[in-house]
């Protein structure tokens, strides 16, 4: 007899390593031969995959990410079934009419999704349907984590290394599927119907989303979906193994390029297009295999992918905070007296309007393309915060939440309390290695990426690319952009903005540390640390 599951695709959009595709096609009776009928889902719910809050280019990668899956099914005998509802209500349904005995899904850590998952679970149990979860969109279950920690989640980031390396490595990915005892099966005209079944690929538009950015200045065009994320990882892997050979790691850190095609896979890993795994390994085994036939040795770890570490320690800590990305009512952030802007000092900062090249530059690429390299997202996150405007990190999460391609709750919410001394740092730090005109130099010495984003200063001269405000007013006339009028003068004096801010973090930091004891989740960072984070160069963290 054949049985009917369901594969509730929610994140982890592929085929590969993918523990709950395997659990689909599993038969509970055990019997290996016992025909299986699965039904690939997924459901526009207005929440799922981050599309509470969403723009045109990471709903575009989205689709492009669901289209490609869809297109793998078909090849196969298969599709994937878009339906577009209530979670509770087209699952219901589908259980139903299409006699479903087992739902299997990948797990979504983040307490946003647990009153999704909870009530979904709660459905199976009415229903008799077993529900199937698997950990997969991580290295390791945070659940283990934080068991292993004590209950708790590892308040620092060297409590967190500390703790997985108790529990020892992540699991390597698992087998390829075989459908050599599966069928797929078809939904009926008119469930399809009733369910809003979506009878071709739908587009951003049909979601009532449209581009915002300028198309004259789109450069980099991201495209979703598991195959074009697999050909990425091949090219990031040579890119790893020279680094490797030339005896360094990280090498989008070593060696950060604005200007060249980017080799990030941070958008496919967010949407499960790639496997993390599949990541981690891949370039854990090439560093050894590197390492064994090398004349000089270094030592391996976890430092060598250390983004999908940070990636780890986010999700960790996220998951039992349902206010996590919130200020006031989240346990392990500071309240900080954040201005609360009356002017249009936020919207200049998002627009890229804020008079310092290096930043508006970044702002309007995040707008055309949906993504910045991580050294500019630190850039313009600390310029909005403690770096200069002094506005809550939650206007600036909520902005890249919706505009990053791979901005998700957990990991955007920690990068931007990191950066803004709200959490797990040094306690009110008021550093100034990220001034936009100091790295802008070091970073961007020729200004091909300020011209490339901020075409009205395509003419000036290198000399004066970065603070074109200081350029005579007979080289802005000749470059035909003056300052004021054609290009926003500086918004804010940093000098002295800087030194505001350091003031008063200095005196909320006093009265804190009055009150007898430091919040424990605020500690001092040794440089190696805060370098990583805001992926420096060594050369430029020295000088800062």
């Amino acid at each position: 007899m054949t049985v009917n599951h369901i594969l509730w695709f929610r994140h982890g959009l592929r085929l590969h390593d993918n523990p709950a595709l395997l659990e689909a096609l599993r038969s509970d009776c055990g019997d290996v031969t016992e025909p299986v009928r699965i039904f690939p889902i997924f459901i526009f719910d207005g929440e799922s995959a981050g599309t509470k809050l969403v723009g045109y280019n990471r709903m575009k990668f989205l689709l492009k990410s669901l289209a490609d899956l869809d297109r793998q099914l078909r090849e196969i005998g298969g599709q994937l079934f878009m339906f577009r509802g209530n979670a509770v209500n087209v699952m219901r349904r589908l259980f139903e009419e299409l006699s479903i005995r087992k739902l299997c899904f990948e797990q979504d850590c983040e307490p946003i999704w647990k009153d999704r998952d909870e009530k979904i679970l709660n459905l199976c149990n009415t229903m008799d349907v077993r529900c199937i979860e698997k950990v997969s969109h991580t290295l390791w279950d945070p659940e283990q984590i934080i068991k292993v920690n004590g209950g708790i989640p590892p308040l620092t980031y060297q409590m967190f290394l500390h703790t997985v390396n108790i529990i020892g490595k992540p699991p390597r990915p698992v087998s390829a599927p075989s459908f050599e005892f599966s069928e797929f099966g078809k939904i009926p005209a008119i469930l399809a119907t009733e369910l809003k079944l979506f009878a071709a690929n739908p587009s951003p538009e049909d979601f009532g989303i449209y581009y915002e950015g300028n198309p004259e200045i789109l450069h980099q065009r991201w495209l979703g979906g598991e195959t074009k994320a697999l050909e990425s990882l091949s090219r990031r892997l040579n890119q790893e193994e020279e680094a490797f050979r030339d005896g360094y790691y990280l090498p989008n850190q070593a060696k950060p390029e604005f200007v060249g095609p980017a080799t990030s896979l941070s958008a496919a890993l967010r949407f499960g297009c790639l496997s993390v795994r599949m990541f981690y390994w891949c370039v854990h085994d090439l560093f050894e295999k590197v390492q064994a036939n090398s004349t000089y040795k270094y030592p391996g770890g976890h430092h060598i992918t250390g983004q999908l570490i940070w990636r780890e320690y986010f999700y960790t800590m996220s998951m039992n905070n349902p206010k996590y990305a919130e200020m006031e009512a989240n346990p392990i952030c500071l309240n900080i007296p954040w201005y609360e802007p009356k002017d249009d000092s936020l919207q200049r900062w998002k627009e890229g309007r804020t008079g310092y090249p290096m930043i508006d530059a970044a702002m309007r690429q995040l707008l055309a393309e949906g993504w910045l390299h991580h050294i500019l997202r630190n850039i313009t996150a600390t310029f909005l915060t403690r770096g200069a405007l002094w506005i809550s990190w939650e206007a600036g999460f909520e902005y890249f939440l919706k505009h990053l391609l791979d901005a998700d709750w957990s990991v955007c919410a920690g990068n931007w309390m990191w950066v803004s001394s709200s959490a797990f740092e040094k306690l009110l730090d008021s550093s100034s290695c990220t001034s936009p005109v100091v790295l802008a130099r070091r970073l961007d010495p020729k200004g091909e990426y300020v011209k490339r984003y901020l075409p009205e200063l395509k003419k000036f001269p290198t000399i004066y690319v970065h603070e074109p405000w200081k350029a005579p007013l007979e080289v802005q006339q000749e470059c035909d952009c003056l300052i004021g009028t054609d290009y926003p003068s500086p918004m804010i004096d940093l000098a002295e903005a800087g030194k505001r801010n350091a003031n008063t973090m200095k005196s909320i930091r006093q009265k804190l540390m009055e009150r007898g004891s430091t919040p424990p989740h605020c500690r001092p960072s040794n440089m190696d640390e805060i370098r990583n984070f805001f992926w420096l160069p060594e050369d430029v963290a020295a000088d800062c």
